[in-house]
């Protein structure tokens, strides 16, 4: 049975991309059954908070709810589609939610999950409006799995080649937290036993990658970003 994407009859027309009408958030509704579509419609439609954004405009709402019963091939093909939509934030209200389709919800660029059970209108509308706000909403034992397989990659996938989830290496890292705290290029080679022609590459390498004035600038960088 196709997706189907929720109408907004009876609604205002929103005012531009990705704005409702007086502050609201613009959402869209993609359902795969007429009941889901419906009861998520009108739930959503009861709320001043709320825009409901027509199917032909639906490229141009904040948030995409996607309403479905399990994370099957369709859906994955949807939420692929909706991931290409760069101004507009994916959520999804699922009947049942298998924990192997974490990393599918990851790099589908789900940022919000609820599960059908709990999705009443206070929940809906909690979850929409962090959305909006660039905010992730997951239930607590989702949280828990997602950190868990994050830990993992970093541990089995990054660890052993010398990289993290930052913009910076596991090396980088340690040579910029050497430099901040005073050192000069003799002494973190020393420090790393790495010469001190490997540490000048390495500090170049990252101020060219990463458009910094020099080592100074890419402290600071660091810092800013809490990479040492």
């Amino acid at each position: 049975m196709g997706v189907r994407t929720g109408t907004a009859t009876g609604t205002g027309t929103a005012t531009g991309v990705g704005t409702g009408t007086g502050g609201r958030v613009t959402v869209a509704v993609y359902a795969e059954d007429l009941i889901l579509q419906t009861g998520m419609i009108h739930q959503l439609r009861m709320r001043p908070e709320i825009e409901l954004i027509p199917e032909a405009e639906a490229d141009r709402a904040q948030v995409s709810l996607v309403v479905v019963d399990m994370v099957d091939d369709q859906t994955v093909q949807l939420l692929h589609r909706l991931q290409r939509n760069t101004s507009t934030r994916t959520g999804l209200v699922v009947g049942f939610f298998e924990s192997g389709a974490l990393q599918t919800m990851i790099e589908c660029g789900v940022a919000a999950v609820l599960r059908r059970g709990e999705a009443d209108q206070d929940r809906l509308i909690h979850l929409v409006k962090a959305m909006a706000n660039g905010e992730g909403v997951l239930p607590g034992d989702l949280l828990g799995k997602l950190l868990d397989h994050v830990s993992s990659l970093q541990r089995t996938v990054l660890d052993p080649r010398g990289l993290t989830l930052s913009t910076l290496t596991a090396r980088e890292a340690e040579m910029i937290r050497l430099v901040s705290e005073g050192y000069d290029t003799a002494e973190i080679a020393q420090k790393t036993s790495y010469s001190e022609r490997t540490v000048k590459n390495v500090l170049h390498e990252v101020a060219t990658r990463l458009d910094l004035r020099n080592r100074a600038h890419a402290v600071g960088y660091a810092m800013r970003h809490g990479l040492i």
